[in-house]
């Protein structure tokens, strides 16, 4: 029986979607599969909780939208990181990664 997908730690949203704009600007739905997609169906996101955190994230100054033609021709916007954006990116990955080498000493303790 194949795992349930997770819900994502509080927080990380944010950090995922910067990643995601970091490789290629993309629309919201292409922001979700890709997500979907890097985890291997470990995170499917909520269309209403990506589109709070692209709304934040673009008031925020960390992401910029353009509206344009998607490959089939409707009108989508598409998102890309700003000069902000990459520097909360690399913050915040140097943080979760120093956070996840501190929680695995914490579950290797006997």
């Amino acid at each position: 029986m194949p795992d349930k997908p997770s819900d994502l730690v509080q927080g990380t949203l944010d950090m995922l979607i910067l990643k995601t704009l970091a490789l290629e600007p993309m629309h919201g739905y292409g922001i979700s599969v890709r997500i979907e997609q890097m985890s291997k169906g470990v995170f499917r996101l909520n269309a209403g909780s990506l589109f709070l955190a692209i709304q934040r994230l673009e008031r925020d100054g960390l992401i910029d939208g353009e509206w344009k033609a998607t490959e089939n021709s409707r009108r989508a916007k598409y998102y890309a990181l700003t000069d902000q954006g990459r520097k909360r990116l690399s913050s915040e990955t140097r943080e979760w990664g120093r956070q996840v080498a501190a929680i695995a000493r914490i579950l290797e303790a006997s």
